[in-house]
């Protein structure tokens, strides 16, 4: 059974050993204590090895820790990668690297790889971190476990106390160290005046009785229960006793002379070697602790004692010590390997003793001091916690006494060096707990967390004598007396010692003593006797001698003291000194060991057989008249005595009723058991587990009433501890120690507890269930009752142990135990009684309802470990139809507590259900009971629930057992349904709140991170609206973990960096959010930062600028404990404010990683779910692919980490090459508007890895599009659409340094990636740098035979792009002339319309804003063409759509009006119905209400005969629709329209609509102006003068202090060498339009006024001249026979009537007339123009005549009474030229045109006589 104990894989013997029991005294202990029960039952109980359950408290082995990286959330305009980059150059150029650089997971800034590198090292499958790891980075198990209602707290965890070492280091004086000194040292009190402690001895010998000066290594253990002022160590010297006319001990202290003759010497050594006596020497007292020390247990000593700083101490005469630093100490190198605690004590001034002296008379102020001795001791003390020293034996004891073990003495035992099963030094555990590996204590990490004070055989455990009277067990085995001499009067002087023995009779005085004393010497055997000093020359002898007597287990009358007195002559004799007897004295212990007082006894001079009897004393000689001279003092303590009498009877009871020796059995052992209960409470504590063991094992053995009685008595008792010692836990610490570990159900020599236990507990259930009267004891068996289930699991467990270890293989664990019927029935029984008592005590509020109720769930998780887990799962299932359904919150809160509990045991996982069918019970009803939680009206159950989950899950996913990844898909397996469960009631889910949400979300996350494909998969295939039901459960994680940017308060906390509001939307520090972020942030709290002030870190400067602040404090720990303290109340912005700015910073760190795992664990799920749908085998909507374009939209619209959006383009391209047919569909334009619209939002971030991966998704677009459409008009349109959209958030322009605007760098980055987008020589090393196959866009996908791709396609919409975005940026460079410069103002609208084109939405948008331009500045006619442009865009959309009311003969007689409608019909106009574009404005009575709009803006400019045409394409409408009302109007319109053409035509004075002025532009100010001519087109009413007054004001508000504008006052032509530099210049001219058919040739005078009535139809212009007059003979102005003529004819861009009011020239021809030509064509003018006139047809009857008053204006000037001057000219610039100068034909033109001019002067003669006839 031993072996099996000790090797067993569930058992753990812990080794314990008695310091005060010397190895050889156990003959003293092994005597028959078979006669004394009691006895054999006390030794057991404290020399058993104690018995620990590894299983108990749970096994939690952590996995390696998992660091967080410096995630990178990147802005538009950010460039964090190039920062992280730059931090990491500089700290590695740093010298020193500190702890902190090491990536944790408390929170530390990590300055390594910013991306997810090391995640695909890990596990290649998955695209970034675990979920969960990044929710719970500080994952506490012990700290969770301990949360739990009721939870049960290991006595290894309850530490008190300190320990002090103290070791010799050496002794020197300045006389030198001749002769050997002896020394003890104790805990000495100087507020009581007693000792503390036993004496530590030790010795010095000088150098040349040794080889080293310190001749023992040894060292004190001393023990503190606090911090003291009164706390000293009392240090005693001793030498061999001085020899009479020898050197005295003042040479020690002399001045003069220092050191010893050699004479004095020689003397003391050869003294010290025949002389074996000893006599006092000096003493001293050293302080530990001042007086500013508090009692709290463990409470740090102020820096001038020794056990708290690091000095040496230099003693004075009034026992007051100085310090020094330690540093000057080092060179010894005796500090190398402390543990922060050692000190070394220099005690220079020693107190010299001149006489013997009592221990109580230190203190005594009456007492002379002497001189001090000039010497020094040095001591090295080290102070050291009590729980670290004896983790193992004391901590786990729960005691903090001295009863640990000697590490040396332990045997190498596999049990002693197993590491503890719930001692964890993960990262998700704080608690480490040390166990030792061998025997000298090396702890687990290699590291020795005891400093120094490894503990050797040869190391003294002082005894505390505190022990003995503490409220506490008494744990090991110590029977001895402390015996302390105090004075003998003599009449006479002597140098007097004495002789201590103990003796077992007094039979025969010869007989040998006891060897029982303790020996001086370490490593030697029990001594038969002890000497004291000797008291030189005093006739009252005084004594500080302690002498240590081990007790024999059993008393007699007989045992006693005996004292034996001599006297020694000092001289030096040729022999050694011989002592002489003096006398004797005796103490029988049996009737003073209890005593506590001073004893005086009578010294006998001689011993006579039976000296103890009363009846012999008469023959005793005593000395001194038989008077009580020797006085003496006891000290017993024993563990096997008790000094309670009551505790003794009940004991002697106990053996009585054992060996059967009493009659009748049992009745005075129930009167004894009875009268337990009147114990006082120390007595009972310390004899509390022996107790415990003989109740128990009457309850076991004894008849029923014993039973009864033992158990009330137990009852009782237990009650009484809980209640009367100073532990407040709900489990008092001793019941717990008894528990785990001193209950070893008597070695199995007897038949085990828990049978028993269970029958007389279950009797008073049943009989209270019953409704009998079983007094308040029952109250207290609840109170009590986790002692009794634990004591039954114990049992239980042992018992297996016992039975199936011998018959188990080697490595197997030990098998369930099936429970035999009947005491399962029991227990089954006795637990249906406590679930009563639960249930109506929870509906009465009370709250031991609660306690029982957890220990109830202990019960239950005990048992799993020892019996047949399927007996468990029925009490487990009593339990739930106890508490079954929704219920009460208290009863509900008690079935949550419950299952957490249970289902926290080690081996949950590997459960097995009820029945073979179930997969695993637990698992199944935690599920479906934490789901109806979720539906609790309770509040709190649900956030209790919800945190149950997450606890569960991160014990399995950190325990370093389940690492393997069929253990991580199993343990999904077992949590999948609950995903199933969620998607049957999603109602339930949303009615979660946001932390609970997170909660929930985290679980399923990390479920189906670990779930296999096929699974996966399954909950895909049920239906289409589950499986979308799932998805939303997606988007809402993305939601949930949104990482908002600073500027947009987006994310959680928003970047975390400005954390507003108490949204949803916003995990943030708070109680609310998880006890995880607290759990980080304290153990990031722990770490304070290296190397100055936290500003100093690169950083840290660029997270947060107010790291400096001096409101923020200082030590991490404070900042922590003042955020905590300040969070009621406050909001989530001021909680984040209240973090000192590291903490804030780690926060945000925390929240960026959760925020990239979160994305990325989404992102792989879609990634799975695209493949699955490929495959076509799950359920979804195949037509749409909504699961995917959802959570893409998602993805693409929250900001994402760098890390994100690398793992995203391979996703993408996947996805696309699977689904893009469905993806490019009508019925995805929302996704794909979605899409172009976010990589375009991502083609403007500074970041180029961000940026390039845009531009690769935008291709990946265009290869869908080119393999989808076969084209990229549908993909041109939704990327204007999106690019339109993209310019009203971008901010395209920024201000310069003059004030003026510029481009701005979102628009060149955008512009640059268009540009990149189109380059098929980059494409390839793009492709390879965001991870995708080089040839990813030309390869050929499946199903398809040939490659689609065109780079010319490509370029082409990269072209329309880029013309989009820059028709927006001059837009907005023209926003400050807007309201001043109309023309570029229309322009810029007219740029932005044709950029747009290819979305009709937009371009009607900016067509009518045009139009809206035009009109304020009445401008009809171009008003007019923007909304037949608009009607145009209609026209086409429906004429491709045969929608049969327009054709296209109808669009063609449109671009006559317009030229800008095209008459071709492509399938562009189609591909342009975007989702929420095109099909509201698209209709047919749009394009009626724009032709209205456009006929009553021409109507406006008087241009009729566009007029007619327009109400002309409205007519077929109407016909369509036979609305012969409108037809109607209609027609009555077009007689109005046609009247006024007519008297248009008619009129005497031709029509003009317009004037047109060129207008060129010189000078650098201008901009793209500069050097290029355009023709305006204003009104008819506006002259020269009043253009160039517009031009100049709009063009002088551009000038700066260097530049000036000036006009240019004529129309000929500009050189580029006459232009001033500094002056900008503007040269206006008056332009006449040119008819279609005109002859520009004609030597024609351009009279536009007299021509112009000809042209009344052709009103549409895109050629105009001008005529410059110059002469050749240098002189500036000369008479017309000198005047040549420069025309100049210019080409427009486009033609009058347009868009804007200027058109660009774009060819320029130039023609020059002789001044013979010249004037024939002055006269071809006159005359063409009067032929017209006369031959014009009569409009009617009473207009037959030719207008008169148009005849007079043409012949005014060329018919007269006289020659006109003119005229003369004329002939005479003819006839001036010489013959031979006129060619022939010039010769017959003038002729010509000479009988033509009087041709029609004739007929306007006879014209106007015939009118003058018929009018007279």
């Amino acid at each position: 059974m031993e072996n099996s104990l000790s090797n067993g894989h569930r058992f753990r013997r812990i080794p314990r050993q008695s310091v005060a029991v010397h190895p050889n005294m156990d003959p003293l202990l092994d005597e028959n204590l078979e006669q004394w029960p009691h006895l054999n039952e006390l030794v057991q109980c404290y020399r058993t090895d104690w018995i620990k359950d590894e299983s108990k408290y749970g096994h939690y082995e952590s996995s390696s820790p998992s660091s967080f990286q410096n995630q990178i959330f990147e802005g538009p305009d950010t460039e964090l990668e190039t920062e992280m980059h730059l931090s990491r150059a500089r700290q590695t150029k740093m010298e020193d690297i500190t702890d902190d650089d090491i990536p944790s997971t408390s929170g530390r800034q990590f300055l390594g790889t910013p991306f997810p590198e090391s995640y695909p090292s890990k596990v290649l499958k998955h695209f970034g971190q675990s979920p969960l790891p990044a929710y719970e980075p500080a994952f506490d198990w012990e700290n969770e476990h301990s949360m739990i209602f009721g939870q049960r707290i290991p006595a290894a965890h309850i530490m008190r106390g300190l320990k002090i070492s103290v070791k010799v280091l050496s002794l020197s004086f300045q006389a030198g160290l001749v002769e050997p000194f002896y020394g003890t040292i104790c805990l000495y009190s100087r507020e009581r005046r007693e000792k503390l402690s036993e004496d530590f001895f030790f010795h010095i010998l000088p150098a040349e009785m040794q080889d080293v000066q310190v001749a023992s290594e040894s060292r004190g253990i001393f023990f503190l229960d606090a911090p003291s002022a009164s706390v000293c160590l009392l240090i005693q010297l001793e030498k061999p006793a001085t020899e009479e006319g020898g050197a005295t001990p003042s040479v020690y202290s002399r001045k003069e002379p220092v050191h010893l003759t050699e004479r004095e010497k020689q003397k003391l050594q050869v003294w010290s070697r025949i002389m074996p006596y000893r006599e006092s020497f000096a003493w001293a007292i050293i302080p530990l602790f001042d007086n500013s020390i508090s009692a709290t247990s463990g409470g740090c000593a102020s820096p001038n004692c020794p056990v708290a700083s690091t000095a040496s101490i230099s003693g004075s005469s009034s026992h007051e010590v100085a310090l020094e630093p330690i540093a000057k100490i080092m060179l010894e190198d005796k500090l190398a390997h402390s543990s922060g605690g050692s000190v070394v004590v220099e005690i220079s001034n020693l107190n010299k003793v001149k006489e013997s002296y009592t221990e109580d008379s230190l203190q005594d102020p009456k007492r002379k001091v002497h001189k001090p001795v000039k010497g020094v001791l040095r001591l090295e003390i080290d102070k050291l916690q009590a729980g670290q020293a004896d983790l193992e034996n004391i901590s786990e004891s729960g005691s903090v006494t001295n009863d640990s073990v000697d590490l040396g003495d332990r045997p190498t035992d596999s049990t002693l060096i197993k590491s503890l099963s719930n001692g964890a030094d993960g990262p998700h555990n704080s608690k480490v707990k040390l166990n030792f590996h061998d025997e000298k204590g090396t702890p687990r990490n290699g590291t020795n967390p005891l400093g120094n004070l490894d503990f050797h055989a040869n190391d003294f455990q002082a005894f505390d004598f505190r022990t003995t009277t503490r409220n506490e067990p008494f744990l090991q085995l110590f029977h001895c007396v402390y015996v302390y001499p105090l004075t003998v009067s003599l009449s006479r002087k002597r140098n007097l010692f004495i002789r201590v023995e103990l003796r077992k009779d007094d039979a025969d005085i010869r007989k040998q003593p006891l060897e029982a004393i303790f020996p001086r010497e370490p490593g030697a055997s029990l001594q038969k006797w002890a000497h004291t000093q000797v008291a030189v020359g005093a006739r009252v002898a005084s004594y500080h001698d302690e002498v240590k007597v081990f007790l024999p287990a059993i008393w007699t009358p007989q045992h006693h003291l005996l004292f034996t007195f001599f006297h020694i002559d000092l001289q030096t004799k040729l022999e050694a000194p011989k002592p002489v007897l003096i006398g004797y004295a005796s103490l029988p212990l049996a009737t003073h060991a209890q005593l506590r007082s001073d004893i005086c006894l009578p010294i006998m001079r001689e011993l006579v057989p039976h000296y103890l009897q009363d009846t012999n004393k008469e023959l005793l000689d005593y000395l001194e008249e038989g008077k009580n001279v020797f006085k003496l003092r006891l000290r017993l303590c024993s563990s096997l005595y008790p000094v309670n009498e009551r505790v003794r009877d009940f004991f002697l009871e106990y053996d009585r009723h054992t060996l059967r020796t009493s009659a009748p059995w049992g009745s005075e052992l129930l009167e004894a058991i009875n009268s337990l209960k009147n114990v006082d409470s120390t007595a009972l504590l310390q004899f509390l587990q022996p107790i415990l063991n003989m109740l128990l094992h009457l309850i076991a053995n004894g008849g029923e009433t014993l039973q009864v009685a033992a158990f009330r008595a137990m009852v009782n008792i237990l009650t009484r501890v809980q209640q009367e010692s100073v532990d407040d836990n709900e489990r008092n610490r001793f019941l717990v120690q008894y528990v785990d570990y001193a209950f070893d159900d008597f070695g199995g020599h007897q038949p085990p507890v828990y049978p028993g236990l269970c029958t007389v507990w279950g009797s008073l259930a049943r009989s209270k269930a019953k409704g009998y009267r079983v007094g308040p004891v029952y109250d207290d068996v609840l109170a009590m009752a986790w002692f009794f289930l634990e004591l039954i699991v114990k049992s239980m467990a042992l018992e297996q142990t016992r039975l199936l270890y011998n018959t188990l293989p080697l490595g197997e664990d030990v098998p369930p135990m099936q429970l035999k019927e009947g005491v399962f029935r029991c227990i089954m029984q006795l637990y249906d009684c406590l679930l009563t008592e639960v249930h109506e005590r929870c509906k009465k509020g009370l709250s031991l309802a609660k306690r029982l109720n957890s220990s109830l769930a202990y019960f239950c998780y005990d048992l799993l470990s020892v019996i047949e887990p399927r007996q468990v799962f029925e009490l487990v299932s009593l339990y739930l139809d106890k508490f079954s359904g929704v219920c009460q919150s208290v009863l509900h809160d008690c079935k949550l507590t419950f299952l957490q509990i249970i289902c926290d045991h080690d081996l949950f996982v590997e459960m097995p259900g009820r029945d073979p069918s179930d997969r695993n019970y637990l698992s199944s009803v935690l599920i479906q009971e934490i789901f109806l939680t979720w539906d609790h009206d309770d509040l709190s159950m649900r956030a209790k629930a919800a945190r149950i989950l997450v606890v569960l899950l991160c014990k399995h996913e950190f325990d370093a057992r389940y690492q393997k990844q069929e253990d991580k898909l199993y343990i999904a397996q077992l949590y999948f349904p609950l995903i199933g469960q969620i998607l049957d009631e999603m109602p339930v889910f949303y009615n979660l709140n946001a932390t609970e949400k997170r909660e929930v979300v985290i679980c399923i996350l990390q479920i189906v991170r670990n779930l296999d494909d096929a699974s996966l998969v399954k909950a895909w295939q049920q239906s289409i609206a589950r499986t979308r039901l799932f998805f939303k459960l997606m988007e809402e994680s993305l939601i949930l973990f949104e990482h908002k940017k600073p500027a947009e308060s987006m994310l959680m906390g928003c970047s975390s960096r400005n954390a507003l509001g108490d949204g949803p939307v916003s995990p943030k520090y708070s109680d609310r959010l998880s006890p995880a972020i607290n759990n980080y942030l304290s153990e990031a709290s722990r770490h304070e930062p290296q190397g100055g002030t936290p500003e100093n870190g690169y950083l840290w400067n660029r997270v947060n600028s107010q790291l400096s602040s001096p409101s923020q404090p200082y030590s991490l720990r404070e900042a922590l404990a003042q955020a905590q303290s300040s969070r009621v109340g406050a909001s989530a912005q001021a909680l984040r404010e209240s973090l000192h700015p590291i903490l804030r910073q780690k926060l945000e760190l925390w929240e960026e990683n959760l925020s990239a795992a979160v994305s990325l664990q989404v992102l792989e799920i879609s990634d799975k779910f695209s493949m699955a749908a490929a495959a076509h085998n799950i359920a979804t909507d195949y037509g749409k692919l909504d699961c995917i374009t959802t959570l893409f939209m998602s993805f693409f619209s929250q900001n994402q980490s760098l890390a994100f959006w690398e793992a995203l383009l391979p996703v993408f391209f996947r996805v696309f090459e699977l689904h893009g047919a469905t993806l490019m569909a009508r019925e995805n334009d929302r996704f794909l508007k979605q899409a172009a619209f976010h990589l375009l939002r991502l083609a403007i971030f500074r970041n180029d890895n961000i940026r390039k991966r845009a531009v690769i998704g935008l291709k990946i677009l265009v290869r869908s599009s080119f393999y989808h459409f076969m084209h990229t008009a549908r993909l041109r349109v939704m990327l204007t659409i999106t690019l339109s959209e993209l310019m009203s958030d971008v901010q395209v322009t920024q201000m310069k340094s003059d004030g003026m605007l510029e481009e701005s760098g979102e628009a060149r980055r955008l512009r640059k990636s268009l540009e990149e987008m189109a380059d098929d020589h980059r494409s390839p090393n793009l492709l390879r740098e965001c991870g995708l196959p080089e040839n990813a866009l030309i390869s050929i996908p499946e199903r398809f035979a040939e490659n689609r791709w065109s780079w010319s396609d490509v370029k082409s919409l990269s072209e329309s792009l880029l013309m989009a975005l820059d028709a927006c940026l001059e837009h907005a460079l023209l926003a400050s002339l807007m309201s001043t410069d109309r023309y570029a103002a229309a322009e810029s609208f007219y740029k932005l319309a044709m950029a747009f084109a290819p979305v009709p939405d937009l371009h009607i948008m900016w067509l009518l804003h045009l139009c809206d331009a035009h009109q304020e500045m009445q401008s009809w006619a171009e008003a007019a063409q923007c909304a037949v442009a608009v009607a145009g865009v209609v026209m086409q959309a429906l004429v491709s759509r045969n929608d049969g009311v327009w054709s296209r003969d109808h669009v063609a007689s449109l671009h006559k009006i317009c030229p800008m409608v095209s008459s071709d019909i492509t399938s562009e106009a189609s591909a342009a119905e975007v989702e929420g574009y095109g099909a509201s404005k698209l209709t047919v009575d749009s394009a009626v209400k724009y032709l209205q709009l456009a006929n009553k803006l021409f109507s406006q400019a008087e241009l009729h005969h566009f007029c007619a045409s327009i109400v002309e394409l409205v007519i077929p409408v109407y016909k369509s629709r036979r609305v012969y009302g409108q037809l109607a109007k209609c027609h009555t319109l077009l007689t109005s329209i046609y009247e006024s053409i007519l008297e248009q035509e008619s009129s005497p004075i031709p029509f003009t609509d317009a004037t047109y002025y060129r207008v060129g532009f010189y000078g650098d100010r201008f901009g793209r102006l500069d050097r290029k001519e355009y023709i305006y087109r204003e009104p008819r009413d506006v002259r020269l003068g009043d253009i160039m007054e517009k031009l100049s004001h709009i063009y002088e508000s551009r000038m700066d202090g260097n530049h000036t504008l000036h006009i240019i006052p004529d129309s000929r032509q500009v050189r580029g060498d006459e232009l001033q530099p500094g002056v900008c210049y503007l040269q206006i001219t008056a332009v006449d339009p040119v008819m279609e058919d005109e002859d520009l040739g004609s030597r024609r005078e351009r009279i536009f006024s007299l021509t112009a009535g000809g042209s009344m139809r052709a009103r549409v212009f895109d050629r105009f001249l001008f005529d410059t007059p110059f002469t050749k003979n240098g002189k500036t102005q000369g008479g017309l026979e000198d005047q040549w003529k420069h025309r100049t004819v210019l080409q427009t861009e486009g033609s009058f009537p347009a868009l804007v009011n200027r058109l660009l020239v774009i060819k320029s021809e130039s023609l020059e007339f002789s001044p013979v030509e010249n004037a024939i064509g002055m006269i071809e003018t006159r005359t063409a123009a009067l032929r017209n006139e006369l031959e014009e047809p009569r409009s009617s009857e009473g207009d037959q005549l030719p207008r008169l008053q148009s005849l007079q204006r043409i012949l005014q000037g060329s018919v007269a009474v006289q020659v006109s001057p003119k005229r003369l000219t004329v002939e005479s610039s003819v006839c001036a030229q010489p013959f031979c100068q006129v060619s022939q034909q010039r010769g017959f033109d003038h002729r010509n045109c000479s009988s033509s001019l009087l041709h029609s002067l004739s007929s306007w003669l006879f014209a106007n006589v015939l009118s003058g006839y018929t009018s007279g």
